[in-house]
């Protein structure tokens, strides 16, 4: 049987294909997992989903959180919010983060991707930077770079490659790290691209695997090695 594979989905009014709103997650997610072995399952953001959501993963093999608009800056106790956070939705970050807590909290595998980076960072108590242009000159929005990963971190490793060129689509970043979380890998300009928590088969990046994973085998091994974590976690 194929690991079950947990995604939040993001609530939306323009889905043509329904007459009332909807909730959606990127296809490029879902096919990359599929690719990699595993069958991708969408939790919808509603407060059932959230109540007792132990019990819920306790039916799952790994859990991927995705990208989406920026978290509310007071979930990292920012005083006040910079003029180009954009997209907060409450119902979603109480679902990412309750992900985040639960999934770390039970063991499970977990990649986290863009904003699911970010999650993963809060979640464990880190903070993030609201506007990475108010840090740094280098363009980090529509752009593939680079990244430089250590050699000897979990990233690398699954990735099979210290240099990956990532496709990023951002506009924040990870200020102060969450607790217990290591930074293995960095932008040219000192970004944080990759943590990982030592010891777990957790990783989040910075970047977004998905959009290239169909024809760049790099970045499809990172779903093919949370799926194959997720094997593991069965036995």
């Amino acid at each position: 049987m194929r690991p079950l594979v947990a995604l939040p989905s993001r609530r939306t009014e323009t889905a043509s294909s329904w007459r009332v709103p909807a909730v959606a997650v990127g296809r490029t997610y879902l096919d990359a997992i599929v690719r990699a072995g595993g069958q991708p399952v969408v939790l919808p953001p509603i407060d059932e989903t959230i109540t007792d959501l132990a019990h819920v993963l306790a039916r799952f093999d790994a859990v991927v959180l995705p990208g989406g608009p920026d978290v509310d800056p007071a979930r990292y106790g920012a005083a006040e919010r910079h003029p180009t956070v954009r997209g907060v939705d409450a119902s979603h970050d109480e679902l990412d983060l309750a992900l985040a807590r639960t999934a770390v909290e039970l063991g499970m595998p977990l990649l986290a991707i863009c904003r699911g980076h970010q999650v993963l960072n809060v979640a464990l108590g880190g903070t993030l930077v609201q506007h990475i242009g108010d840090v740094t000159e280098m363009e980090h929005l529509w752009v593939h770079h680079e990244v430089e990963l250590h050699a000897d971190g979990l990233t690398a490793d699954a990735m099979g490659t210290r240099r990956p060129t990532g496709h990023s689509v951002h506009h924040q970043a990870i200020d102060r790290l969450g607790e217990g979380l290591v930074a293995t890998g960095f932008a040219h300009d000192g970004t944080i691209e990759a943590v990982e928590l030592p010891g777990r088969w957790v990783i989040g990046v910075q970047w977004h695997p998905e959009d290239t994973a169909d024809d760049d085998p790099e970045q499809q091994r990172l779903f093919g090695a949370v799926v194959s974590a997720a094997r593991a976690s069965r036995s």
